[in-house]
């Protein structure tokens, strides 16, 4: 019997659609790798770039901006991989520095956080007014006027700000925020103190917050103050005699005689109790220490020589404080 030769079964189709199945999941690896890449991988911006995110814009609106500074390489591309691999969350506004080389999902991530770029002015105690306008004004991030806020309405602190932020508003939240603390500590006030108003405390913290920068001395300053009211002594503050004459600023030399005999408002050389108005901004700890001064008879003090001050009952003991000071300054050569 004769053999058939035997046949192929092999079915040149089928292995081309093989062929055109692998190229197909080899496309869509290397398309998975490349969005992959390009969501999680560096981004292109070779250093840090500080972008805003308008009030109310879209993740489109946005992702037009990251475009425009260098952020991400396609808004188009970026929004595609946001909707699919990304959280769902709106983007919040505001001015955010985004790291160089910042992947896109973890811009997306900022942006969504809201945790924007903080720029600070800050108010340090004991700053008069007039340098807190200064401040204000030399602050080239804000925008608009300004005026010199009352004398006392401003808390010391720092204060956050975002770029193009009004002058105005960042005052607002100064003054806002003195309010707010000075009614706390009104309310938890101790019958001790001798200040009658509000307005009293101001005043009367603003002279503790200049004659003293130790936080361990700041209630016996202002008990040595409130004694002396209490007495109907003038207080004999050195400050309030500087303040008519710079409005707070250094005076940069001594007091002349005519400045300490000059009556005008605010010496409290020349006339008994307080002054007319505060001569800083006082802070926190100064306005608490006059309405819960230190439970001590002192009525004068001198400076140590170390940076602090010598309290004394009586006069006597004070001029005795006071030799001591001057000798050990004629040690040092200061006189």
């Amino acid at each position: 019997m004769a053999r058939r030769r035997s046949r192929s079964t092999a079915n040149p189709r089928g292995g081309a659609l093989g062929w055109l199945i692998a190229l197909l999941v080899l496309g869509s690896a290397l398309a998975l790798g490349g969005a992959y890449w390009t969501w999680m991988g560096p981004g292109p911006a070779s250093q840090p770039v500080e972008v805003t995110i308008k009030e109310g814009a879209t993740l489109g609106a946005a992702a037009r901006t990251l475009e425009k500074a260098g952020v991400i390489r396609s808004a188009r591309l970026f929004l595609r991989l946001a909707h699919f691999l990304g959280s769902r969350r709106p983007v919040r506004a505001g001015e955010y520095a985004v790291p160089a080389h910042m992947s896109a999902r973890d811009v997306l991530a900022l942006l969504q956080s809201g945790r924007t770029l903080q720029r600070f002015v800050t108010v340090p105690e004991g700053m008069p007014s007039i340098l807190v306008y200064e401040r204000l004004k030399a602050e080239p991030l804000l925008m608009g006027n300004v005026a010199v806020p009352p004398e006392g309405s401003v808390l010391p602190d720092s204060y956050s700000f975002e770029k193009g932020d009004t002058r105005q508003a960042v005052l607002e939240r100064m003054q806002a925020a003195m309010r707010k603390t000075l009614a706390a500590l009104w309310a938890k006030r101790s019958p001790a103190t001798v200040v009658k108003t509000p307005r009293e405390a101001i005043i009367l913290a603003s002279i503790v917050e200049k004659e003293t920068a130790l936080p361990q001395e700041r209630r016996a300053v202002a008990a040595v103050y409130s004694n002396r009211l209490k007495a109907g002594m003038r207080l004999q503050a050195d400050p309030t005699v500087i303040y008519p004459v710079t409005k707070g600023k250094p005076l940069g030399r001594r007091i002349r005689r005519s400045e300490l005999e000059a009556d005008n408002g605010y010496n409290t050389y020349v006339r008994a109790g307080l002054p007319e108005g505060p001569i800083a901004n006082p802070g926190r700890a100064s306005i608490a220490a006059v309405l819960n001064p230190a439970s001590i008879g002192a009525l004068y003090f001198v400076a140590d020589g170390k940076g602090g001050h010598v309290f004394a009952d009586t006069l006597e003991q004070h001029n005795a404080n006071v030799r001591e000071y001057y000798a050990l300054r004629r040690a040092r050569g200061e006189m």
